[in-house]
């Protein structure tokens, strides 16, 4: 399992996410999924892991594009926030990626391995977030954002 250097939460959902049940939080369905693991939520930050699979349709010769990285970051986003409104049995809300700013990659990861993404809230305002996101292959940072999403 891909471990972040600066992991540091001990929380887990009570009933792990995973693939099969991912979408329960998430607006995307298949083939645009990108997260395979709801690995934290709570009301700041959200971590998750995706394993790439080769045929995914943001694969481009063999590794996840830069597209595939910011819709992974928007959708670790959208998993903690699905997964906290099913916590307080309200609906899962859709968002929209409103602006992307700062994205930097410094490489992008093969399929068939995993990345752990990790989503830090910076301010809720009304039905906007802002938020900063890290993408982890191999204990390294290899993207990262700011990110305003605004919720349906």
């Amino acid at each position: 399992m891909l471990f972040c250097p600066i992991y540091c939460c001990n929380f887990r959902p009570s009933k792990p996410a995973t693939l099969d049940n991912i979408v329960q939080y998430i607006p995307q369905r298949p083939p645009f999924v990108l997260v395979s693991e709801l690995l934290h939520a709570d009301a700041v930050t959200t971590e998750t892991r995706f394993a790439i699979p080769s045929d995914h349709i943001l694969v481009e010769n063999g590794v996840l594009s830069e597209s595939g990285l910011a819709e992974n970051m928007a959708q670790t986003a959208a998993a903690g926030t699905g997964y906290l409104a099913q916590q307080n049995n309200t609906p899962v809300p859709v968002g929209f990626i409103g602006a992307i700013s700062n994205l930097q990659v410094q490489s992008l990861p093969p399929a068939g391995t995993a990345i752990l993404t990790r989503v830090t809230v910076k301010h809720n305002i009304l039905n906007a977030s802002v938020i900063a996101a890290e993408v982890f292959y191999n204990e390294e940072c290899i993207a990262s954002c700011d990110m305003k999403i605004f919720i349906q």
